[in-house]
């Protein structure tokens, strides 16, 4: 598995590569902003982009949708929960004083224990709700995408419309804890911890 991570846009959100080395098909996980430096990146890795998978619907996160898609064909994927926060994303950015574009209609919605599979990677879909009704953690060969439900030592807010801290909380605890310790864990903000270091030494979540 290639994993190729990006920090993009003004609020440093965490856009990942993930190709495929047999088939150099790929999946970009929530491109949020600067879409050249992403299609840079697949041009240099030498990859194909078959889906643009969204974490969940927050600006930040999905903000480059419309351009990634122009530029590549490729289909847009989001949870069903989420998917009417695509429309509305020039107003939600324009709040924070920032710009970004409305993304195109989804090409799939997908569901709890749906899969996606990218040559011969295949993710597991996990429904893990709490910073927004649709968010989505993506699980494959150890290694799990949670956009913003987890951070290293924190957790996703719950203060925005939509959020909701003790299904965050049960999401976490009973949704990405059961996966192991020594799986890696990729963050839609800050850097990649694991599993068993959330559950050892996270305040918010930490289970000792």
């Amino acid at each position: 598995m290639i994993i190729k991570d990006l920090t993009v846009g003004p609020i440093m959100a965490n856009c990942f590569i993930v190709g495929c080395e047999t088939t150099r098909e790929a999946a970009v996980i929530d491109p949020g902003d600067e879409s050249n430096r992403i299609l840079m990146a697949l041009a240099g890795l030498k990859l194909k982009v078959r889906y643009i998978i969204n974490t969940h619907g927050h600006f930040d996160h999905v903000g480059a949708n419309r351009k990634m898609k122009d530029a590549t064909g490729a289909d847009i994927l989001i949870h069903r929960l989420d998917a009417q926060m695509l429309s509305h994303l020039s107003a939600s950015a324009s709040a924070w004083g920032l710009k970004a574009d409305d993304s195109p209609l989804p090409d799939r919605m997908v569901e709890d224990g749906d899969e996606i599979k990218i040559g011969n990677i295949a993710f597991k879909v996990i429904h893990t709700p709490g910073h927004t009704p649709g968010g989505i953690s993506l699980y494959s060969d150890g290694c799990v995408f949670v956009g913003d439900t987890l951070f290293a030592g924190s957790i996703g807010r719950t203060d925005f419309p939509g959020g909701d801290f003790d299904t965050l909380i049960s999401s976490i605890r009973k949704k990405l804890f059961v996966l192991g310790d020594d799986v890696r864990v990729f963050t839609g903000h800050g850097p990649e911890t694991t599993i068993g270091e959330e559950k050892r030494h996270n305040p918010f979540v930490g289970i000792r």
